[in-house]
C-alpha cells in the first residue's frame, strides 16, 4: 500500500459551502481588524489631542476632591444597574420556561456580568461563569446555551433601542459634539428604530432568527419584550448614572447624555478590546471635553471605571471563591489548600492576570513616590533601582500574554504567571517599596496556588497563538501606556538626552526606557505570532508518522486503534508525541475516531488542541464512538456527548459453553464440525501466503452484498493492512471459506474483530463457529476480553422523561431496519451474552448531532452517494 504524504482536495473540501465556511473563516480576523483597529486608532488619536494639555497632577488632585457623597451615589446606581441586568436572565428563564430559584438567579447574573464587564467578550467570559452555575443548578448544556444565546441578542437589541431614542429626541446636543450633522444622527436612530420594530413584529409572529453555524432562536413573546426594553432603558439609564453623578457641570442634558452613553458601549463593542477599555473614554472626551474641564472628566471616567468595573469584579471573584471553598469543604479527604483550590474560576483568575498586567505597564510610565525614591537611594544603588523599574514593566506585559493561557486552563501558563507574580512582587518593593501593589500581586498568587489544579492541560504555552482580540488588546494598552506617559510629563521637553539619565528622581526617563521595553518586547509577540511555524495542519501522515503511531498503538489497551494503519486518517499528534488523534474530514465537520490514544495525562490537552484546529478552520469537532470513563474530557473542552449505541463486550475469563444461555453457540459449533469446517489463526507472518485466497472471499462476499468497501471507522481490505494483524480462517476440505481480521496491541487485555467476511456458498452459523472458536482460542492464550464491536442506537431509553435526542435514535433504530440492520446486528451480537458498554458522540456546543452523524456516514461510506448504496 502506497500512502501518500499529501492529498488534494476532496470533491467534499471542494463543495460550495465547505468554500464558503473556509473562506469566512479566514476573513473573519480581517474583518475584525479592519473594524477594531480603524475604530480604536481614530478614537485614541482625537482623545491624544484632547488631553495633550491635560497636567496630570489636576488629574490625581480631582480624584481626591471628588465628594464622598458622589462616589456613594455612582455605587447606588452601579448596584441598581446590576439589578436590572438580571432581568435578562430572569425573562431567558421566563422565555425558555425554566425555574430557578430567584436567589441563585441573581447571584448567577451578577457574577457573569461582574466578570464579563470587567473582562469583555460578554458571551464568552460571562458565559462561562453562567455554564459553572447554572449547570450546577440542574440545567442541561442545550438549555445553558440558550439563555446565553438570548441575554447577548437581548442586550444588543437593547442598546441599539436607548441609542435609536436617544439620538431622534436629542440629535442637535449630540451632533455639535462629535461633527456630525442632526439631520444624519436622526436618520440612523430612525434607521434602528425601523430594524427595532421589524423585529417587535416578528416576535409577535412567533417567527425564529437566525444566529450562526445554522442556529436559530425563537424570539420571545410581545410581553416578555417589552418587560426587556424596559430593563434594558433602566440598566443603561443606570450604568449612565454612575458616570453622570461623578462628572462636573455639563451644558449637555441627561437624555441626551444617555444616548452618548450607549454609543460610547456600542463602539467599545466594535472595537474588540476588553470591556471597550479607550474607545469608551475617547467617546466621552470627544463630546463632553469641550463644555467641562478636561481633567474633572479625566478623573471621573477613572473613578466610574473603579466603581462600575473593579468593585463588583471584586465582589464577584469573593463570591465565587466563597463558594468554592464551601463546596469545597464537602470533600472530607481534600486538604485546606485544595478545597480553596475549587475556588476561583480559571476565567477570574485570567482577569485578575490581566489587570495585573495592565496595572505593572501603567505603573511603569506614571512616576512614584518621591519620599520612597529617597529612601531607596539610602539602602539601594541606582542600578537596581532602574533595572526594576524596567523589568517589572516587561514582565506587566508577560501577564497580559499568560492571562490567555490561564483562561485556557494551561499548566505551562499557571507556571509562568506564579513565577511572573512572584518576581513582580520583589521588583515593586525594589522600584519604590509600592505596598499596595506588591500586595494585591501577593493576593493573586495566593489565588493562583490555591487554584493549582483547576489547570490542568500540558500544554506549551507558547504553542497557542494569540487571537486578533488579544492582540487588539494588547495594542490598546500600549497605545494607552503612551497615552499616560506623555500626559503624565507633558511639562518635560524631549531630548535625546533624557534616554541616558540615570538619576533616582529622574522619572520621565526612567519611564521612556519602560515604555521602549514593551515596545520592543511587543514587537517580539508580534513577530512571533506572524512568523511562528505553522501547528497542526491537517493533511494525511506520512510512513514515518504512521510507524509512530502503531508504537503508540502498541502499548495501548484499546486495540480498535490499529485502524490508524489503513491510512486514510489525518493524524494529529501530542505535543510531546505520546498520543495521538486520528480524523477526517467532511463538510465542516472535523472527526475524530475513538479517544485520544495513548496516555490519558496526555488526552486532555490533545482534546483541546483538535478542537482550537477545528475552530480555526471554521469547522465543528466531533469525536465519535467515545468512552463514558473520558466524558469529563471533553466538557472541559466545551464539548456535548449523546451516546449513540453500545460496545459488546465479552468477558474471556469467564466464558463457555455451558448452560441453557449458549445453548444456539453449542449448536452452531456442532453443526460447523459435523460439516467439516476447522478453525485455524493465522499469524501476521503466515497471512501473506492465503493473501490471495482472502481476497477472493472478500471480492466474492462485496458482489453477494452488492456492496463497497467502506472506510473511517472500519477496515478495508489491503494486503498491507490484512498482513499486519492475525486473521483467523474457516477451512472446508483444506480450503478457506470465511476469514475474520483481528486487531490487537502488545498487552493481553482485549482484541477486537474487525472484517468479517465469507464465501456465499459458505454454511449458515459459520461466523458464530468462528467468532466462538477465536473466543475459545483468545481465552486459552491468556486475554481478558474480547470485542465484537458497536450496536449502533442501540440501549438509548425509551422513556417519555428522555432527552429529545434519545427519542429521535429511538424511533431511527426501530423503524429503520429497511436502510440499516440495527436490530437484527445488536441480535448477532446478543447471542454471544456481552456485556453491553455505551458509546458517545462528543460535539461541539451548539453542533447538531444528527447533522455530525450524517457526515460521520458519509466518511464510513465514501461520500453521501455511498450512503445511498450498500
Amino acid at each position: 500500500m502506497t500512502i501518500p504524504e499529501h492529498h488534494s482536495m476532496t470533491n467534499n473540501e471542494k463543495s460550495p459551502p465547505a468554500l464558503i465556511g473556509k473562506l469566512i473563516s479566514a476573513l473573519k480576523p480581517i474583518f475584525s481588524m479592519a473594524i477594531g483597529v480603524p475604530i480604536l486608532v481614530v478614537l485614541w488619536a482625537s482623545f491624544s489631542g484632547l488631553v495633550q494639555n491635560v497636567n496630570f497632577e489636576d488629574i490625581v488632585a480631582s480624584v481626591f476632591r471628588t465628594p464622598p457623597y458622589d462616589v456613594v451615589a455612582a455605587a447606588c446606581f452601579t448596584l441598581l444597574s446590576f439589578v436590572c441586568l438580571s432581568i435578562y436572565d430572569f425573562s431567558a428563564l421566563w422565555h425558555l420556561r425554566l425555574r430557578i430559584p430567584s436567589a441563585d438567579v441573581f447571584r448567577t447574573s451578577f457574577c457573569a456580568y461582574a466578570v464579563g464587564n470587567f473582562v469583555g467578550y460578554g458571551p464568552l467570559s460571562g458565559g462561562a461563569i453562567r455554564y459553572h452555575h447554572y449547570r450546577r443548578l440542574g440545567l442541561k448544556p442545550a438549555d445553558i446555551g440558550n439563555i446565553i444565546a438570548y441575554i447577548t441578542l437581548a442586550f444588543g437589541l437593547g442598546v441599539a433601542a436607548v441609542m435609536a431614542v436617544g439620538l431622534v429626541s436629542n440629535p442637535a446636543d449630540i451632533a455639535g459634539s462629535i461633527n456630525v450633522s442632526p439631520q444624519a444622527l436622526t436618520m440612523i436612530g430612525g434607521g434602528l428604530l425601523i430594524g427595532l420594530a421589524a423585529v417587535f413584529t416578528l416576535s409577535a409572529s412567533g417567527r425564529s432568527v437566525p444566529l450562526w453555524r445554522g442556529r436559530s432562536m425563537a424570539l420571545p413573546r410581545p410581553r416578555i419584550m417589552l418587560v426587556q426594553f424596559a430593563a434594558t432603558v433602566a440598566d443603561v439609564a443606570s450604568a449612565a448614572a454612575a458616570l453622570w453623578v461623578l462628572l462636573p457641570h455639563m451644558d449637555i442634558g441627561f437624555p441626551a447624555f444617555v444616548a452618548v452613553f450607549s454609543v460610547a458601549i456600542a463602539l467599545g463593542i466594535a472595537s474588540h478590546v476588553p470591556a471597550g477599555l479607550g474607545a469608551f473614554e475617547a467617546v466621552i472626551v470627544a463630546v463632553l471635553g469641550g463644555t467641562s474641564p478636561m481633567g474633572d472628566v479625566i478623573s471621573a471616567l477613572l473613578l466610574y471605571r473603579l466603581i462600575y468595573y473593579g468593585l463588583p469584579f471584586l465582589l464577584a471573584a469573593g463570591l465565587i471563591g466563597t463558594a468554592e471553598f464551601r463546596r469545597g469543604r464537602m470533600a472530607k479527604r481534600a486538604s485546606w489548600l485544595a478545597r480553596v483550590g475549587l475556588r476561583l474560576s480559571p476565567n477570574v483568575l485570567s482577569a485578575l492576570t490581566f489587570a495585573m498586567g495592565v496595572a505593572l505597564i501603567v505603573s511603569g510610565v506614571t512616576p512614584a513616590s518621591i519620599a520612597r525614591l529617597d529612601l531607596l537611594a539610602k539602602y539601594l544603588p541606582l542600578s537596581i533601582v532602574e533595572s526594576a523599574h524596567f523589568l517589572e514593566s516587561v514582565l506587566g506585559l508577560g501577564l497580559i500574554v499568560i492571562a490567555r493561557g490561564l483562561a485556557h486552563r494551561l499548566d505551562g501558563a499557571w507556571w509562568a504567571a506564579s513565577a511572573s507574580v512572584g518576581a513582580a512582587i520583589v521588583l515593586s518593593l525594589l522600584k519604590a517599596i509600592a505596598l499596595s501593589e506588591s500586595a494585591i500581586l501577593l493576593l493573586l498568587l495566593a489565588a493562583l496556588i490555591a487554584s493549582r489544579r483547576q489547570f490542568s492541560r500540558p500544554a506549551s504555552l507558547m504553542h497557542q497563538p494569540l487571537s486578533t482580540s488579544w492582540l487588539v488588546a494588547i495594542a490598546t494598552v500600549l497605545m494607552s501606556a503612551i497615552v499616560v506617559l506623555f500626559l503624565v510629563y507633558s511639562d518635560v521637553d524631549y531630548q535625546n538626552g533624557l534616554w541616558w539619565d540615570f538619576e533616582f528622581t529622574d522619572e520621565a526617563p526612567r519611564s521612556l526606557r519602560a515604555l521602549l521595553g514593551l515596545l520592543i518586547g511587543a514587537g517580539a509577540l508580534a513577530g512571533w505570532t506572524l512568523l511562528r511555524p505553522a501547528k497542526g495542519k491537517a493533511c494525511y501522515p506520512s510512513k514515518a508518522e504512521i510507524d509512530e503511531a502503531i508504537a503508540i498503538v502498541a502499548s495501548q489497551p484499546y486495540p480498535d486503534a490499529n485502524l490508524v494503519r489503513m491510512g486514510d486518517k489525518m493524524v494529529l499528534f501530542s505535543n510531546d508525541r505520546r498520543a495521538f488523534i486520528m480524523f477526517s474530514r467532511h463538510g465542516l465537520s472535523w472527526v475524530a475516531l475513538f479517544d485520544p490514544v495513548g496516555p490519558r495525562d496526555a488526552s486532555a490537552s490533545l482534546i483541546w488542541q483538535f478542537v482550537e484546529m477545528a475552530q480555526r478552520a471554521g469547522g465543528r469537532a466531533v469525536f465519535y464512538q467515545v468512552q463514558p470513563q473520558n466524558l469529563s474530557l471533553y466538557a472541559d473542552a466545551g464539548l456535548r456527548a449523546y451516546k449513540i449505541g453500545e460496545a459488546a463486550h465479552i468477558d474471556l475469563k469467564s466464558f463457555d459453553l455451558g448452560g441453557a444461555k449458549r445453548a444456539s453457540l453449542r449448536h452452531a459449533v456442532n453443526r460447523a464440525q459435523r460439516d467439516g469446517l476447522s478453525f485455524f489463526l493465522l499469524e501476521p507472518d503466515e497471512v501473506a501466503d492465503e493473501i490471495h485466497s482472502l481476497r477472493e472471499i472478500s471480492d466474492s462476499w462485496l458482489a453477494a452484498q452488492k456492496s463497497r468497501e467502506k472506510s473511517f471507522s472500519l477496515g478495508a481490505f489491503d494486503a498491507d493492512y490484512v498482513c499486519a494483524q492475525p486473521v483467523a480462517i474457516i477451512k472446508r476440505d483444506g480450503k478457506i471459506i470465511a476469514f475474520a481480521t483481528i486487531l490487537r496491541t502488545s498487552l493481553k487485555n482485549q482484541v477486537t474483530i474487525d472484517l468479517m467476511r465469507s464465501m456465499s456458498d459458505a454454511p449458515s452459523g459459520t461466523m458464530e463457529y468462528l467468532i466462538v472458536s477465536l473466543i475459545l482460542h483468545l481465552k486459552g492464550k491468556g486475554y481478558l476480553s474480547f470485542d465484537i464491536g458497536m450496536a449502533p442506537l442501540s440501549g438509548l431509553s425509551n422513556s417519555p422523561a428522555a432527552p429529545f435526542w434519545h427519542r429521535i435514535a429511538r424511533v431511527v433504530y426501530e423503524r429503520g431496519e429497511r436502510f440499516y440492520h440495527f436490530i437484527g446486528l445488536r441480535t448477532f451480537k446478543a447471542k454471544f451474552q456481552p456485556q453491553w458498554q455505551p458509546r458517545y458522540l462528543a460535539v461541539s456546543n451548539g453542533t447538531s448531532p444528527p447533522l455530525a452523524l450524517a457526515d460521520i456516514t458519509a466518511l464510513i461510506s465514501g461520500g453521501f452517494k455511498g450512503m445511498v448504496r450498500k
